[in-house]
């Protein structure tokens, strides 16, 4: 039997493509006005800067990856936020990580309670906050916020 061929429904709503990821970046604030709220991570300033447009509205001390483990370069966007979830890779297992905005695979922003040593590259490759600067930022940033990493 010969199935009875059909139309090809037409899609209802088609989004519009935009890149999620880009391994550009900028280090010029002004560049990123239009942007609504974003965060900047500066690397070898072991900061992170919440913006409102070009306006700062709070910065903190970060430590970020290992020269073994180096944090990435570009343009992300905050794909899930996480009030408490677990970590592992080879060698570590956290549980309870607070406060965690992943932006790339495995990479994100959170609280970090098992090291104080901010302002040194500590990490595995995430971006790691004090747990109240973490809890803060998490409020900042909804799914969606744009991270710019820089050297």
């Amino acid at each position: 039997m010969t199935p009875t061929p059909t139309d090809t429904p037409t899609p209802t709503d088609t989004p519009t493509p935009r890149p999620a990821v880009s391994f550009d970046y900028t280090e010029n604030p002004a560049d990123l006005a239009n942007e609504g709220r974003w965060i900047d991570v500066d690397l070898s300033e072991q900061k992170v800067v919440a913006y409102e447009g070009s306006d700062p509205v709070q910065t903190f001390i970060v430590s970020t990856g290992l020269p073994a483990h180096p944090t990435v370069t570009g343009q992300f966007r905050i794909y899930v936020k996480l009030r408490s979830t677990p970590m592992a890779g080879p060698g570590y297992y956290l549980p309870g990580v607070p406060f965690t905005m992943y932006f790339y695979k495995g990479y994100g922003l959170h609280g970090t309670y098992w090291h104080n040593n901010f302002g040194h590259p500590m990490s595995h490759g995430c971006v790691n906050l004090s747990i109240p600067d973490s809890e803060w930022l998490f409020g900042f940033a909804s799914v969606g916020t744009l991270v710019n990493i820089h050297p």
